[in-house]
This record gives C-alpha cells, structure tokens and sequence, in this order.
C-alpha cells in the first residue's frame, strides 16, 4: 500500500480533486481515481471528500493506494449462478467456496476467472486482478455479489456503497443464545494490532456499524440476520465476536469447538441498489444454501 500527500498550490485552487489527482498520477484514470476516493483512500485535511470537492490552497492530501500487480488471468468455463444482467450489470448468487479474485495462492477458480468466461465487458477500475469487482465476499461467505460491466456503472455502485445507500442483508448462526431480539453493534475495524491476518474493533479503525436481529433462538446457538450499514473487512465475524457471539465454523474468529463446516455460516442472502444509469430501484433475495440448513438441522437435532 503506497501512501502519498500533496499540499495544493496557488495554481491548483478550485481545481475539483479527482482531476488533480489525475494530474499528478497521470498513470491512473480520473475514473480510477473517482473510485479511490469513493472508497475512502483520499483525505483532504485528514477528512474524506468527494470526487467534485474543489481544492483550496494549503490544502493537504492525503491518498493510500493499493499496488496493483499484473496479472495474467485465464477466462475459465466455471458455471454461474446470475440473479440478473444486462449490458450495465450483474448480480451474481456466489456458492461458498469461491474466492472472488485472484491472489497469492489462488490463480485460477475465481468468480473473476468464470467472470471473464461469461463475458468481455467488465470495468477495468480496479485492475487486471479485479475486473468489474465493485465489493467483495469472503472465499466461505456465499450470497449476493454485484460486478460492474463498464467504468461508469463501476464508479455510480461504489458511490452508493460509499454513501451507505445499499440495502445488504445476511443470514448467519453464531455460537451462545442472545438473551434479545435486536441490537446494533457500532465499533471501528481495523487490523488487529496482534494478529496482521486479521481484523479487529480497535480505536483508529474506520466506522462500522452492524444492525442485527435474532429469527430463532437455540439453548447454545442463534440464528439471525444481520444489516450491514458500512462494509468492512469481516465487519459481521468481527462484531459478532466482539460481543461474544461468534459465527458457527469461523476458523479465524470463532472458537476452537464449533460446528466443522468447512467455514464460517455466513450468506448474503439480499442486495438492494439503485441502478446506476437508469436510475430504477433493483433488489434480490437468494434462498437458503444447503449447507446453511444442514447446519441448521444439525443444531435443531441437538435439542
């Protein structure tokens, strides 16, 4: 993660920020840039801001740029499960399992891979290792995942996931009976101090918020569905953790003695958004996966 600052001159006042910032790395796009500052990796003043903010002089900024190596990635014949599509979008039901870009250790059986099969047109934004990837899910997190066809459709998803103006909602089984039927969980996220691998609620992390609410409730376990109002890295396994209820079969968050299910019993079971060039309010629900109610038969048949 490369880390820059820039102090605006006289010359520069009034100059929108994400074409100053195209001026001064002219190896990016404006449209990449647009999605940097979307994403919250550029501050002005040590406040985030959007792309049509006009710089003052003596302003300082600030931007944290992942480095993005080559990659040479193969369009693989993987089958899709797709929710929707057209010549903007695709909504994409991903199964447990799949890694949805490629990296270390994981070349090849992406969704990324079986994306590039499926079709030619996805946004370049984030690179050649993450064509039309606008938010991720965990490899064992399955459910619902948007993927952008071109730029513009690209930098309008991630303004809404930036702004908080997606609807996500996740189902998931957490060890321990929550004695309540709602509750919202706001605490910051960042890397664990202790544990680089993974995340933690620390005092300089970055704002999450989880709202939750319990749909059945077991003697050691609970069933609930949970509201994501920001995206974080493992937002739900580090919250659930964080209040004493870790997910079921979490292998980095969770306890030692849980349910074996090859990962963590997380789907993201509804995605709502606007459609970034019509403008017409689009949502979908994906059912219940199979290993999701074999989990949950296992716990039922406990009792």
């Amino acid at each position: 993660m490369s880390f820059q600052t820039h102090t605006v001159t006289p010359e520069q006042n009034q100059i929108r920020i994400d074409k100053l910032l195209s001026e001064i790395n002219p190896d990016r796009s404006r449209s990449q840039i647009q999605i940097w500052i979307a994403e919250g990796y550029v501050e002005v003043n040590e406040r985030q801001v959007k792309a049509n903010y006009k710089c003052e002089e003596g302003d300082v900024i600030e931007w944290q740029i992942p480095e993005v190596k080559a990659l040479e990635i193969t369009a693989e014949n993987i089958p899709l499960d797709i929710m929707y599509e057209d010549s903007d979008l695709l909504v994409v039901n991903k199964p447990r399992g799949m890694v949805v870009h490629p990296s270390a250790g994981h070349g090849s059986g992406t969704l990324v891979n079986a994306l590039l099969y499926h079709c030619n047109d996805l946004s370049g934004i984030n690179g050649v290792e993450r064509p039309g990837i606008v938010h991720r899910l965990d490899k064992d997190t399955s459910g619902l995942l948007v993927v952008a066809k071109h730029d513009q459709a690209h930098i309008g998803l991630s303004e809404q996931f930036a702004n908080r103006e997606v609807e996500r909602k996740y189902i998931a089984l957490v060890h321990g009976e929550i004695p309540h039927e709602t509750g919202i969980i706001d605490a910051p996220i960042g890397r664990d101090p202790k544990n680089r691998q993974r995340m933690a609620v620390v005092d300089n992390g970055k704002s999450a918020v989880t709202n939750f609410h319990v749909l059945k409730h077991f003697p050691d376990y609970s069933f609930i569905e949970c509201k994501l109002e920001t995206g974080r890295t493992h937002q739900i396994r580090v919250h659930m953790r964080y209040i004493g209820y870790p997910l079921v079969g979490d292998p980095l968050y969770g306890p030692r003695k849980t349910i074996d299910l090859g990962g963590q019993a997380l789907h993201a079971k509804k995605v709502g958004f606007t459609h970034p060039i019509t403008g017409k309010w689009l949502e979908f629900e994906s059912a219940i996966p199979t290993y999701f109610n074999d989990a949950l038969k296992i716990i039922e048949k406990m009792y």
